[in-house]
């Protein structure tokens, strides 16, 4: 009997995991949606967003420390942020300490618009946890940024 009870929990545990990865990913889903919904009234792609999503979190980078992050061939990159550059979205710079290695710069246009779809995203965020407690908020908010420390540490 005791051996049934565990594979119940088991079974238990692993339909609450389940129930969880469903759940972000349909959360993920609606919020790339979302997202791009947000994009479609500025003249960027969603890869250039999340490009300058990058360089505004992190400051100045290379073509290929910015490819990493964003799972990309450096040639693609490379593409990506030509159309940027003609944009005037980013520019390219040389690094003062070593005049071989250039660094993408986020320029004050990529940044008003950085700053303005995250402000949009927040409102929208926003509006959805109306019905949330403030309690329930905080609670959520801690246990996200668990999940997302445990994910970065893996």
């Amino acid at each position: 009997m005791a051996i049934q009870q565990n594979n119940n929990v088991l079974n238990d545990d692993q339909q609450v995991v389940a129930d969880i990865e469903k759940s972000l990913r349909y959360i993920s889903a609606i919020l790339k949606q979302k997202g791009r919904e947000l994009l479609s009234n500025y003249t960027i792609t969603p890869p250039q967003f999340i490009a300058l999503q990058w360089l505004f979190e992190d400051g100045d980078m290379t073509i290929g420390e910015l490819s990493n992050k964003m799972f990309l061939a450096c040639s693609t990159t490379t593409d990506l942020v030509d159309r940027m550059e003609k944009n005037h979205l980013v520019v390219r710079v040389k690094d003062p300490n070593d005049r071989r290695v250039v660094r993408i710069h986020l320029l004050a246009e990529g940044e008003r618009i950085i700053d303005e779809v995250i402000k949009k995203r927040q409102n929208y965020l926003h509006e959805i946890l109306v019905n949330f407690t403030d309690d329930e908020i905080r609670v959520f908010e801690r246990n996200l940024a668990k999940l997302h420390q445990e994910m970065r540490e893996e």
